[in-house]
């Protein structure tokens, strides 16, 4: 083995030849009878790079994909990528611009859709290859696109079906409007933007006298929309106008005074300007109230012909100031607020965004949920960690018919197509829909029919993604081995726009529940607990930490920091630091190259007699148990920290190092030791391999050569491989030794200082442990130990040193008393400053504790 472990050279090396030994491909390793374990991979876009939390992400999935290989299972990671319809459109729009000044629409639709495809085609695999770099052992033959032909005809068979079944309709409503990009767009893709905003006070007539009612406003520019003002029923202010009529500014509209308990009356005047077409929460008064729905804004947020003459085809914010100052000259406007307040803005394209009324094609959500609801309060589908089902509860509740039209060009274009008199014939293709539309003119000749214009909502091909990757809608062997899928590890963002929603079409077109376990992985931070973005410049490029560190110490590094419920706060040195621990491992395993430490392959554990053997293989065992239950609960910091503490301490630390004093001579039990070392290596490496399958696939074929470690089992040993004997014999050792080093940083005693041991009243087995397997020789190296002392031990001392020493108590100890001896080095009045030091803030702790005790209102409030 090379000195150091160069991970620029061995990751791509050892990832091209797990490639070409096919180990990532479903059933590669399975054992006969196997059960099937699947996880599909939430598709990265096509546009799509790797940020830290796909690195997260990735690193979680193949981490639970190795180990479900390893132990036998019938494994599929299924892999794919989303055609991402707006990122991609936006993408190569602005390529098109840039490159040769065109806009789509000058090339027109399908020579804009060749130039897509183009693109998609030369960049769309980047993030595919940045996976691999990650270290991702996904089925990559069988990798799926949301656009390819079998995906697209699931799709186009789902709306089909489910319009068919009256759960797919067309329907004017408010959607959240993009004036750059021109079309509907999720709740998903709309962020709240803090802003300083105006609320101007307006003051509409009262008809029949000189009276008026002061509405607030934020939006001025749409009060041409309005067709009622609103109070609240119980607001006395207010309660005498119930029912009389307010006239428009400038427009002279009569409009109705109305109550609805959805007013605040503490909520700027009090008073509502209620505008249907342009305001959710407006839209929902103005049906609770049969009111009219007027649009005043076009496609592009200028003022259409509603408004009046001056202000038409005038830019929304140009309007605005417009008509503040037309109103103020009238007098019209009572005081003008400023305040903190929030915009809607897209987050492609920045532009704020506007509830406005057009014709969509939606989902009858609510509908769908009730199955949706059902299986997660009955734990078919089980959330992990549990607090998140309440999230799902929350939005599945109050769950709202689900928009899924785009004004797009790149997506799954709906397939609807419209008759001469607008009548819809929705079909899975043309033919089919001219067949209907013959049956329905009741004639033989074709019929003049054009398609829907629009694409279904990015989410509506990703609900499909558990079944029809696996060839739905055709009754495929793979559908039929590995559907339900086992896991789907997830962010919780998409909780209800893509969790939900795949559980959705699963129970309503298979009957079945699409995964059994979400797992809902944390978020990355930076090292302040901040949100990583570039504007901060605090923003971790897992690329760049791959390139410097290796994919191993990234990977480890997240799942060490993945506890479940609670936020990753990363820094740069975290990854530094569990390089060094790669970097142990590498040093670890040279050393036993170095020392012959190679396990026959009948190696028996359960023959070992030494106290240091039996107790690394009982630890061992207990690690193999302790990791794979962690697992089993996806407690993936629990295991890799189990894994980091047995080898860096237990391995490294302690059983390598009492073995380099064995392999000094060559005896019996050194013959023992390096066969023991060399199998407990090889099977620590197995239990490494899900977490950093780099480094630890390197390490095996150097040690061994024979097989890839890829393909190997998974090793869980007996708990009856515990020695409980031999452990508390060798602790009782490692504690001799780490309460030396304790007591020695404390006192600040040099390493170059030698210290004695003095040990009374040991037990046989002790004295064993101290005289017949030269731990003295140890325990001097590790302690910087002179001598030592036991019971009739004399012939252990140094000449002429001894009582005349300094005696310091070790108490750790249940058998036997141990003590140190040191010379005039310790600095005893140093040493009483900083105990008392320590002292005092444990008494302030003890004292804040207690009157914490005698607080009444804590007690109240604190968990038993």
């Amino acid at each position: 083995m090379d000195k150091t472990f160069s991970h620029r050279e061995v990751e791509p090396r050892v990832y091209k030849a797990w490639e070409e030994a096919g180990v990532f491909r479903a059933g590669a390793n399975a054992k006969p009878g196997a059960q099937p374990y699947c996880i599909v991979l939430p598709p990265p876009n096509v546009t799509g790079s790797l940020h830290i939390g796909h690195a997260l992400n990735i690193t979680l999935q193949d981490i639970l994909i190795r180990w479900q290989r390893m132990k036998g299972r019938d494994v599929l990671w299924q892999p794919g990528i989303d055609h991402a319809g707006i990122a991609t459109q936006m993408l190569v729009e602005r390529r098109l611009m840039e490159e040769e000044g065109l806009s789509r629409r000058d090339l027109g639709r399908d020579a804009f859709l060749q130039r897509v495809w183009q693109w998609k085609e030369q960049s769309g695999d980047r993030i595919r290859v940045q996976m691999r770099c990650l270290g991702a052992s996904c089925d990559w033959q069988r990798s799926r696109f949301t656009m390819d032909d079998g995906l697209s005809a699931a799709v186009r068979k789902t709306f089909v079906a489910l319009y068919r079944d009256g759960l797919i309709y067309k329907d004017k409503r408010l959607v959240n409007w993009d004036p750059v990009l021109q079309t509907a767009i999720s709740d998903l893709e709309v962020v709240q933007k803090p802003v300083q905003a105006t609320l101007w006070h307006i003051r509409y007539p009262l008809e029949g006298g000189d009276e008026h009612i002061t509405i607030a406003t934020t939006r001025p520019e749409t009060m041409f929309a309005d067709t009622a003002v609103a109070v609240h029923p119980d607001d006395p202010r207010y309660r005498h106008l119930v029912g009389r009529t307010a006239l428009l500014p400038l427009l002279h509209r009569r409009l109705p005074v109305i109550a609805d308990a959805y007013v605040d009356p503490e909520q700027g005047s009090g008073a509502l300007k209620v505008t249907p077409a342009h305001d959710f929460n407006d839209f929902d008064i103005g049906r609770r109230h049969n009111l009219d729905i007027v649009n005043v804004l076009d496609a592009t947020a200028c003022l259409n012909d509603i408004a009046p003459e001056a202000y038409r085809g005038m830019e929304r914010y140009a309007a605005r100031e417009k008509l503040v100052a037309d109103l103020q000259a009238r007098g019209l406007v009572a005081t003008i607020e400023e305040r903190e307040g929030s915009v809607p803005v897209g987050d492609r394209s920045g532009s704020t965004i506007e509830p406005w009324l057009t014709d969509q094609w939606y989902a009858d959500a609510p509908k769908l949920a009730v199955e949706a609801i059902r299986v997660v309060e009955q734990g078919e589908v089980a959330f992990v960690p549990k607090l998140w089902d309440k999230t799902y509860f929350d939005w599945m509740h109050r769950i709202e018919p689900w928009c899924i039209s785009r004004q797009l060009w790149w997506g799954h274009r709906i397939p609807a197509w419209y008759g001469p008199d607008g009548h819809i014939f929705v079909a899975e293709n043309t033919a089919e829909a001219m067949a209907q539309a013959r049956e329905h003119y009741g004639t033989q000749a074709d019929i003049a029919l054009h398609q829907d214009e629009d694409v279904l909502d990015t989410w509506f091909s990703s609900a499909l993604w558990p079944f029809s990757t696996l060839g739905w809608p055709e009754q495929t062997d793979e559908l039929q081995r590995y559907f339900p899928t086992s896991t789907l590890v997830t962010s919780f963002d998409i909780i209800f726009f893509w969790v939900a929603r795949m559980i959705m079409f699963a129970l309503y077109f298979r009957k079945q529940i699409p995964f059994r376990h979400v797992y809902i992985h944390a978020l990355v931070r930076d090292a302040q607990g901040q949100k990583m973005s570039k504007s901060k410049g605090n923003v971790i490029d897992p690329l760049e930490a791959v390139e410097k560190y290796g994919a191993d110490a990234l990977r480890f590094t997240l799942a060490s920091m993945e506890s479940q419920g609670r936020d990753i706060k990363l820094s740069e040195g975290r990854i530094k630091g569990y390089r060094n621990f790669t970097t142990k491992l590498w040093n670890a395993a040279r050393f036993c190259q170095m020392n012959d430490c190679r396990a026959p392959e009948d190696f028996d554990p359960t023959k070992a007699t030494t106290p240091l053997n039996r107790w690394a293989i009982s630890e061992l065992a207990t690690l193999s148990r302790k990791v794979d239950a962690a697992l089993q609960d996806y407690r993936f910091n629990e295991a890799a920290e189990a894994l980091y503490q047995f080898t860096w301490h237990q391995f490294c630390d302690w059983y390598l190092e009492f073995a380099k004093d064995e392999f000094k001579v060559e005896t019996e039990d050194a013959a023992e030791t390096r066969a023991c070392a060399g199998w407990i290596l090889s099977q620590l490496l197995h239990l490494l391999h899900p977490f950093t399958p780099s480094i630890t696939e390197e390490i095996h074929q150097l040690m061994n050569g024979k097989n890839l470690l890829a393909a190997s089992p998974y090793p869980l040993l007996p708990l009856n491989l515990r020695d409980e004997d031999s452990c508390k014999r060798m602790e009782w050792i490692f504690g001799i030794l780490r309460e030396i080093r304790s007591d020695r940083a404390l006192m600040d005693i040099p390493d170059a200082e030698q210290i004695g041991l003095h040990v009374a009243d040991e037990t046989a087995q002790q004295r064993a442990l101290l005289d017949k397997y030269k731990y003295t020789d140890t325990i001097g190296r590790l302690g910087k130990v002179s001598f030592w002392s036991g019971r009739g031990g004399a012939e252990n001392r140094q000449e002429g040193v001894g009582d005349t020493r300094a005696l310091y108590m070790i108490e750790a100890h249940q058998d036997g008393t141990l003590s140190w001896s040191c010379g005039d080095s310790v600095d005893k009045e140093k040493l009483k400053s900083r105990l008392q030091a320590g002292f005092d803030k444990k008494q302030k702790e003890i004292e804040k504790i207690e009157d914490e005790l005698e607080n009444q209102e804590f007690l109240t409030k604190a968990e038993p």
